[in-house]
């Protein structure tokens, strides 16, 4: 059985902090039924107790911030990652089913089908939590207590990377700069990005298709930079070694490249900050898809639409 936790604001956040969220005002997990709020709510209380620093984000951190409350299955908490093993062992004994998922990044605590994610950085290596994370925390509310939500920054560093076939976070980027834009600390968010800019870049672009009316929430000195880099690159004598940077999108999609075609995996070290074995374990977890059943009969193509109109029927020529 589960230990349950007393859970108070004081438990969450440093003493004087009053809990007010930036900038968004909804709180998360009032979707929630209850016996899943008690879950979240003793994990949380176990970790704060046992004096493990922890950072709430995902959908409970969205909502904060964007206004956007959405169902979730789970519950996200960031950890340094030299209290990772720590935070597992306090979930452990606070009586939930412990599982080391992938080392490099990921372990779960379960109460029944309900879940807790413990991360200390991201699939693909990057976006590892360090000490910025804490230092520019945003207190907020989520399951009707006061917590420390990760920043915007490193949100939008962590979930730029996410385009994987079955999840891409770019909307979630796109809100959170619509929402948090004219607050953000651009210049640690370039420095998050560093040589791998062009992510960013390209979410700011998108953003500027998405909000055609809003592109001042990006400063001008952002968009010049990126762009001029980009613009000097490109026209440099100097050639790329032959690596694939793509599987750091997407675990999937991209080994075609570096099994079949001799690209090199962006994510491996030293370019990369995962190693070999961290690699083919997360590669192995890839879902695999069932086989898509053939039609049951042969499709009506006189039922066809050419440019949202019925197709032209060929006609038959006359003899």
């Amino acid at each position: 059985m589960r230990r349950n936790v007393a859970v108070t604001t004081a438990s969450f956040l440093p003493d004087g902090d009053t809990g007010s969220p930036r900038p968004g005002s909804a709180e998360s997990g009032a979707e929630l039924d209850p016996e899943t709020r008690c879950v979240y709510l003793d994990a949380l209380g176990a970790l704060r107790q046992a004096g493990v620093e922890f950072l709430t984000g995902g959908a409970h951190a969205l909502a904060p911030y964007t206004g956007i409350v959405r169902d979730t299955k789970d519950l996200d908490v960031f950890v340094r990652k030299e209290d990772f093993e720590s935070a597992l062992a306090v979930l452990g004994a606070a009586g939930f089913a412990t599982e080391l998922t992938f080392p490099h990044w990921l372990a779960k605590a379960y109460a029944g089908d309900r879940f807790i994610d413990l991360m200390f950085g991201a699939s693909n290596g990057v976006a590892m939590v360090d000490d910025l994370w804490f230092t520019h925390a945003a207190p907020g509310r989520v399951l009707g207590v006061s917590v420390l939500l990760c920043p915007p920054e490193e949100m939008i560093w962590s979930k730029a990377f996410i385009m994987e076939r079955e999840r891409y976070d770019g909307a979630d980027v796109a809100h959170l700069i619509l929402a948090c834009g004219r607050e953000l600390d651009w210049r640690r968010l370039l420095g998050r990005f560093g040589r791998r800019w062009r992510v960013l870049l390209s979410h700011l672009v998108l953003f500027g298709f998405i909000y055609p009316g809003e592109w001042a929430v990006i400063p001008d000195a952002v968009m010049a930079h990126l762009l001029r880099r980009l613009d000097r690159e490109r026209v440099g004598s100097g050639e790329e070694a032959r690596v694939c940077d793509g599987t750091l999108l997407s675990r999937q999609q991209y080994l075609v490249d570096v099994i079949g075609r001799g690209y090199a995996d962006g994510r491996l070290a030293p370019r990369g900050e995962m190693t070999a074995a961290e690699i083919a374990h997360w590669t192995a977890a890839i879902p695999t898809s069932p086989a898509r059943p053939p039609p049951a009969r042969s499709p009506d193509l006189s039922m066809a639409r050419w440019n949202g109109r019925p197709a032209p029927r060929a006609r038959r020529r006359r003899r």
